[in-house]
């Protein structure tokens, strides 16, 4: 049976690339653009508050996954967005951008690489257009990171040099975003499908003793006492 709720993916991968890409545009200084107060409201509303909705509705469908990865990514970017608000004054509270200031955030960016490598692990199982995204992401966490640490000793011409590479990391996650919105969206209007590239080596049968419900109970989007088959598990986030 055809579940009655829409795929609310594609609204968390259009949230998720349509932010990432502005935030990569900024950190590589496109166009010599580097303050990103312009991007505060796309921080709060459709990064942040619209992953975390699309996430709730991914928690109703039983889809862990994406619910988890959607929730995350979506207070991430919300309290990127709330630490950039002039009135909070946060940059301030170090004394503007000092060497602990870069260090501290070299040290919040190491800790979501770390959250976003498990991200990259898991997605693993899933596509190639999954893998671009957490595996590009990860690589733009960790450059960005440790230019605040080079940023801080002092060292600013690396410190320049490795922003702009975590930045085009983070573009290309962003496209992958981009490409699966793409397919979350021809999926059910156009009259061709997308390819994601599925890595169907890692997938195999998923066994409880839960009865399968309507429609076939769900574990992170596989039927349940089935064999595993295409979900929008599949699709991302």
């Amino acid at each position: 049976m055809t579940s009655p709720l829409a795929n609310p993916s594609p609204l968390g991968f259009a949230g998720f690339g349509t932010t990432l890409m502005t935030l990569s545009l900024s950190v590589m200084g496109v166009r010599g653009v580097e303050n990103e107060g312009m991007f505060i409201a796309n921080l709060l509303l459709l990064g942040g508050l619209g992953l975390v909705i699309s996430a709730q509705w991914e928690m109703v469908r039983g889809n862990t996954f994406p619910y988890t990865v959607l929730s995350a990514f979506g207070f991430y970017y919300a309290g990127y967005g709330i630490m950039l608000l002039p009135p909070l004054g946060i940059i301030d509270s170090y004394g503007g951008r000092t060497s602990e200031y870069y260090n501290a955030f070299g040290l919040y960016l190491g800790v979501w690489s770390g959250l976003n490598l498990v991200f990259f692990i898991a997605s693993l199982r899933t596509n190639v257009a999954n893998v671009i995204v957490y595996g590009a992401l990860e690589l733009c966490y960790v450059l960005n990171a440790v230019s605040k640490f080079t940023m801080a000793d002092g060292n600013l011409p690396l410190a320049r040099i490795l922003t702009k590479v975590a930045g085009a990391f983070g573009a290309i996650s962003a496209l992958s975003g981009f490409y699966l919105l793409l397919q979350g969206l021809c999926k059910q209007i156009s009259p061709f499908t997308v390819p994601l590239g599925e890595i169907r080596h890692f997938q195999g049968k998923v066994a409880t003793e839960e009865p399968p419900g309507p429609g076939g109970a769900s574990v992170d989007g596989f039927p349940v006492g089935q064999q595993a088959q295409k979900t929008d598990y599949e699709d991302g986030l």
